[in-house]
């Protein structure tokens, strides 16, 4: 039963975190110039149109039930067609940083919805404790997901901001990592650790507090 409780407290935020992310890459994509995300009709909240089995429902519910440090999720990535872009080398990386930069949003407006509502029903209830520790979770999710996802690997949005800034020489070279990007990310995952070096815990626990700072202004 405490699985079961845990897991509703978490499935509403995730699937709120993971779609917005996604769909803050389309939209921004749309306003420099490509609208592949809109023509296939994702720019929206549907979560039909970016359920993940995997990302959305299998590797969160695994990590909660093995008690997982971090949790993390994704949804069907929204399409970019980045040579429609205006500016292809610089709107790349605008598109890329939208997702991480809208669940830092997002985060503050849990935030703000949380003050609301312990404002406006402050007497304690079950019904409450549920909303709230949603709220907290959507919190913390959020600054996961935008931590993670700013990882300096292709095709991570992390990897992708930093293509875009780099001199045009050695982007390209960079850009040819993108075919390993997944092998590379297995590796940084759960091969290093196991040799004693968490470099995403390391990447994630430094990127945490200062996202965690940011949005504890507004509490």
């Amino acid at each position: 039963m405490t699985s079961i409780y845990t897991l509703t407290t978490w499935i509403i935020p995730l699937l709120l975190c993971i779609i917005l992310h996604e769909v803050a890459h389309g939209y921004v994509a749309l306003k420099l110039g490509d609208k592949t995300a809109w023509l296939m009709g994702r720019l929206n909240m549907n979560p039909a149109k970016h359920f993940d089995l995997i990302g959305c429902v299998f590797v969160p519910v695994f990590l909660l039930l093995i008690r997982s440090p971090i949790l993390f999720g994704w949804a069907k990535p929204v399409p970019v067609d980045f040579s429609h872009l205006n500016n292809p080398k610089r709107d790349t990386g605008l598109v890329a940083a939208a997702g991480p930069i809208a669940n830092l949003l997002l985060a503050i407006v849990f935030v703000l919805v949380g003050r609301l509502a312990l404002w406006l029903f402050p007497t304690v209830n079950p019904i409450m404790e549920w909303f709230i520790q949603n709220l907290k979770n959507g919190i913390t999710f959020s600054l996961v997901l935008a931590c993670f996802n700013l990882l300096p690997i292709l095709p991570m949005d992390g990897g992708r901001i930093l293509w875009s800034v780099l001199p045009k020489k050695l982007a390209n070279l960079y850009s040819q990592t993108e075919k390993y990007g997944l092998f590379i990310l297995i590796g940084v995952l759960f091969l290093l650790p196991m040799m004693g070096l968490d470099l995403v815990g390391w990447f994630v626990g430094t990127l945490y507090p200062i996202f965690a700072g940011f949005v504890n202004i507004f509490i």
